[in-house]
């Protein structure tokens, strides 16, 4: 995971690259990216990078679920590297606490404001029952009866046990129940009424900074929610970038030139 330029969307014959990963093997619409670059490549050819593609679909999903619209910077270039090992080691885990979510989007380049208003993002999407089980059934890893995460709201565990039983790792589960599919700050009423679904939503709550956002955003609907996640999308996009001589812009998004 080098930054955005695109390596995600690489294949490798020997499901070694990025998008073979566990943290990544439930991302979909890879069929959508290749049908983008397909029409943009008959119009204007090698001129659209695939890390440019990823950038505006983004954009364009979250406006499509009645997210905000936001400019998108474009100009990147298309990386030749996809390693799995750079995806596992890079990728924050759902079980992070504060202390960890900070360090790794400070190391990115990204400040505390981006760490929680990017979180939001939750608002959309499904999750696996491995990213969460240990907080139903062996939080503590003494493999106890009741052993849950104190700081997860019981009557949530509850539903949620009934989704995922002890074990499950491949039931599924909405990461805002209610609304998945619709861009909103309900997120933030969840993780305030500590039914944030991850480890890494409830410890929002244990710093002082993103815990006033949540707050805030819990109690005016998300007030500015929707023009802070353009800007934080934006300080994202600029992850790693390629540009000039660098990289290339692939002909195919899931191959090299």
């Amino acid at each position: 995971m080098q930054g955005c330029e695109a390596s995600v969307l690489l294949n490798s014959p020997t499901h070694q690259a990025e998008k073979d990963a566990v943290p990544n093997q439930t991302l979909r619409g890879f069929q959508i990216i290749d049908k983008v670059k397909s029409a943009l490549e008959e119009e204007c050819p090698g001129t659209v990078s695939c890390a440019d593609i990823l950038a505006l679909v983004a954009r364009d999903a979250t406006v499509a679920t009645m997210g905000p619209f936001y400019h998108v910077e474009t100009g990147r270039r298309d990386g030749r590297v996809s390693n799995i090992t750079e995806a596992l080691n890079n990728l924050i885990p759902p079980t992070a606490n504060i202390s960890r979510l900070k360090a790794g989007f400070l190391e990115k380049g990204l400040s505390v404001k981006d760490l929680v208003v990017l979180s939001g993002g939750h608002t959309i999407g499904i999750s696996h029952c491995s990213s969460f089980n240990n907080r139903l059934y062996n939080f503590t890893g003494k493999g106890e009866s009741g052993d849950t995460d104190p700081t997860l709201d019981p009557h949530y565990i509850a539903r949620l046990e009934l989704a995922c039983k002890p074990g499950d790792q491949n039931s599924i589960v909405e990461m805002d129940p209610g609304s998945f599919l619709t861009f909103d700050g309900d997120y933030f009423v969840d993780v305030e009424k500590r039914r944030g679904l991850f480890q890494s939503d409830a410890a929002l709550l244990d710093d002082s900074e993103t815990k006033t956002y949540v707050e805030l955003q819990a109690s005016t609907h998300g007030s500015t929610f929707f023009e802070d996640f353009g800007v934080s999308m934006v300080n994202m996009g600029r992850i790693g970038v390629l540009t000039g001589d660098t990289g290339e812009v692939r002909k195919v998004c899931s191959v090299v030139n």
